[in-house]
C-alpha cells in the first residue's frame, strides 16, 4: 500500500543527460519513465516538475553579460522542451500525460490551470509543470514547492544524483554519513544544500515534506512510494 496518495517528482534537468555532457540521453529518459508508470499503477497520482540545466547550461555561455530575466525566461523555455520530450515519452509509454506551462504558449503546450491539473491528476494522467513558476529570479526547486502546495501533494520528492542528504559530500568525505530524516530547521542550521532558501522555506511553512532520493538508483522512487527507508526525509 502506497504511503502517499500524491506526489510531486522534482527532477532536475541534469538527470535526463545520462552521461551525455547536455541534452536528453533517450535511455535514461525512459528509464525514468519507467519508474514513473510503476508507482503510477500503484494508485499514485504523479505531477512532475522538471529544470532545464542539461539544456540552458549547453548553451549558457551565451548568457554571460546578460540581463538575469532575459537568462531566466531562456531557462523557463528549456524546462518547456525537457517537459514536451518527458510527457512525449510517457506517452509512448502507455501513459497519460499532460503538460502544463506556467508561461502562455498555447499552440505547443496548455496553460497552467489548477482545478483542470487536480482534475487530470484524480483521473490518473501524470501532470507535468513546465516553465517553472513563470517569474524570473524563481528556480525549479521554488516551482515544485509551490506546485506541490497548490496541488495538496503529501510529499516533494526531489529526485538528484545522490541517495539523500550527507552530514558532508560524500564525494569529498569517505566519514560522511546520510540523514535518514531530518528536519528544516537543523538542516537549515546545519547548511545542508537541500533546496535553494526560497523552496526549503516554502516547504516548511506550508508542512510539506521533502524526500531526498537518487534518480539513479533502480526501483528508488517506488521505494520512497511505498514508504521504505530510502533517501532522507526532511520535515517540520
Amino acid at each position: 500500500m502506497p504511503a502517499h496518495k500524491r506526489i510531486l517528482l522534482k527532477l532536475s534537468g541534469e538527470a535526463l543527460m545520462g552521461d551525455d555532457a547536455f541534452g536528453i540521453n533517450r535511455a535514461t529518459i525512459e528509464r525514468i519513465v519507467g519508474e514513473v508508470a510503476e508507482v503510477n499503477r500503484l494508485g499514485v497520482e504523479v505531477a512532475v516538475v522538471i529544470g532545464g540545466g542539461n539544456i540552458f547550461r549547453g548553451v549558457a555561455g551565451g548568457s554571460v553579460g546578460m540581463e538575469r530575466a532575459t537568462a531566466d525566461y531562456m531557462g523557463m523555455l528549456a524546462t518547456v522542451m525537457n517537459s514536451l520530450a518527458l510527457g512525449d515519452a510517457m506517452n509512448r509509454a502507455g501513459l497519460t500525460a499532460r503538460v502544463m506551462s506556467a508561461i502562455a504558449i498555447e499552440q505547443v503546450v496548455e496553460p497552467y490551470v489548477r482545478p483542470k491539473a487536480l482534475q487530470y491528476l484524480e483521473e490518473g494522467k501524470v501532470v507535468i509543470f513546465a516553465a517553472g513558476t513563470g517569474n524570473p529570479f524563481f528556480t525549479t526547486d521554488t516551482a515544485a514547492a509551490l506546485r506541490g502546495a497548490e496541488i495538496g501533494a503529501a510529499i516533494v520528492l526531489k529526485a538528484t544524483k545522490v541517495d539523500g542528504v550527507y552530514s558532508a559530500d560524500p564525494k569529498k568525505d569517505a566519514a560522511a554519513t546520510r540523514y535518514q530524516s531530518i528536519s528544516f530547521d537543523e538542516a537549515m542550521a546545519r547548511q545542508l544544500q537541500v533546496m535553494d532558501a526560497t523552496a526549503f522555506a516554502l516547504c516548511r511553512d506550508q508542512n510539506l515534506p521533502v524526500k531526498v532520493f537518487s534518480i539513479f538508483k533502480p526501483g528508488a522512487l517506488r521505494r520512497v512510494v511505498m514508504g521504505e527507508d530510502e533517501g532522507t526525509l526532511v520535515h517540520v
